[in-house]
């Protein structure tokens, strides 16, 4: 093998390395019953968010992300900080699902809510019926929108 070669294959090879090591130590602020995003806690553990909503009369915000999600992190920095969005998702019971996680939970509740990409939240009432859908991206102001309808819809 020639030297222009070996140096190309190497090139590649680092390159791939770069790739898969920054897709797999991306951090992750998480514990065992919370995960965190822009500050907020959500619940990791769907059952035990549905049981509190049934308890409190509170809709639940399903959020699918994933470590690699850049809009995800547009979520972080752009609405879920601001005071504004955290007063108003105190108003739900929050649990955030990770779609690349091996759980059954995870696969099924992605499955129920066709949530195939991140990222995506799902507005519930407590018994898990769709109050609004988010697919993607949306804006402070538009998120907020969506919330709306979620509890209007809650309230009929």
């Amino acid at each position: 093998m020639n030297a222009r070669k070996v140096l190309t294959v190497v090139f590649f090879v680092t390159a791939l390395g770069i790739g898969y090591a920054s897709m797999n130590t991306a951090p992750v602020l998480s514990d065992e019953s919370y995960s965190y995003h822009g500050g907020t806690e959500w619940h990791t553990d769907y059952e035990q968010a549905e049981a509190i909503a049934q308890e409190e009369n509170k809709p639940i915000l399903v959020y699918f992300w994933t470590t690699w999600c850049t809009y995800c992190e547009d979520y972080n920095k752009n609405v879920y900080s601001k005071p504004a969005v955290q007063d108003r998702l105190d108003e739900f019971v929050l649990v955030a699902i990770n779609l690349d996680s091996d759980d059954a939970q995870a696969s099924r509740l992605a499955s129920e809510y066709n949530a195939d990409y991140p990222p995506q939240l799902v507005a519930t009432d407590p018994q898990g019926e769709r109050l609004a859908k988010i697919n993607g991206y949306v804006e402070r102001q538009q998120f907020l929108s969506y919330l709306d309808k979620a509890e209007r819809r809650m309230d009929e």
